[in-house]
């Protein structure tokens, strides 16, 4: 149960993002679908956002909506990391369990959302600590401090979703020159070739709901001696409204899952905590 409610907090919050949307309000212990909860019927919403939009699914009562649930859908990814997860009254179930709110919410997919998150870090300058350092960057949409990722493109590789989010996020290349970006990309391209894979799963993130949900691949790509992290002119762009070094200590309170995944780096690289 410890690990259900660390894996199903924020998403659990009495106000749905971005809306006035009230979740239904319930004991953790009823969160498994295991667990009998014969009067759970929370609300149910779908934002207007989604209509008609390339990236998002149609509405689950399209007739012409036939996903193949589990699978790979053409080039979209409806498999989950935790595994095959249920179908019930044609809609996917989440596989952590109740949330207090049916339907998508915001999210684009039904089922499950596939996100990549690159943690890049390197360690503190002129400190007698070990103290680890991680590229953040500020949300334009709740203003919170998170990691500089981003959903994954129908068809593509995780390893360029790491990339691409990376630099969009964190050095701006939306908005750069051919040049700038084709250095970027050559910078980028030798640092990220070395990363290790830190998590992949489920996400805690405030949009999940009873039949949409964020996981993702999180990956670390780690500058041992600051030679090549330092060349990194940052710069946010996209979604990120700021970007800065920034220490990582047990204090931090980040976006959805992203301090559980820094503590992973953190044990893995034997910092100050």
């Amino acid at each position: 149960m410890q690990l259900i409610k660390k894996m199903h907090s924020k998403c659990r919050s009495e106000t749905y993002p971005f809306s006035e949307i009230k979740r239904l309000i319930f004991p953790q212990n009823l969160i498994p679908w295991s667990v009998q909860f014969e009067d759970y019927n929370p609300p149910e919403y779908e934002s207007s956002v989604l209509l008609n939009k390339p990236w998002a699914d149609p509405p689950i009562t399209d007739t012409n909506f036939k996903p193949n649930w589990n699978n790979l859908d053409d080039k979209i990814n409806r498999k989950s990391h935790l595994g095959p997860y249920r179908i019930i009254e044609g809609r996917p179930l989440n596989p952590v369990g109740r949330t207090g709110l049916k339907g998508r919410g915001v999210l684009g997919k039904w089922g499950p959302n596939h996100a990549a998150d690159p943690i890049v870090t390197r360690w503190k300058l002129d400190t007698n600590k070990a103290v680890l350092q991680f590229c953040a960057i500020k949300r334009k949409d709740c203003g919170q401090w998170a990691l500089p990722g981003g959903m994954v493109d129908p068809g593509e590789q995780v390893s360029e979703t790491l990339k691409r989010e990376f630099m969009e996020e964190a050095l701006n290349s939306l908005e750069a020159t051919p040049d700038q970006r084709r250095l970027d990309e050559q910078m980028i391209k030798s640092f990220f070739s070395k990363g290790t894979e830190i998590y992949k799963g489920y996400v805690d993130d405030p949009r999940n709901t009873d039949n949409a949900w964020m996981e993702t691949v999180a990956v670390n790509f780690h500058d041992p001696d600051n030679s090549q992290v330092g060349k990194f002119a940052l710069e946010a762009g996209d979604d990120a409204a700021q970007v800065q070094w920034m220490d990582i200590d047990r204090n931090l309170d980040l976006y959805a899952s992203h301090s559980e995944l820094l503590k992973t780096v953190i044990e893995r690289l034997g910092a100050h905590w």
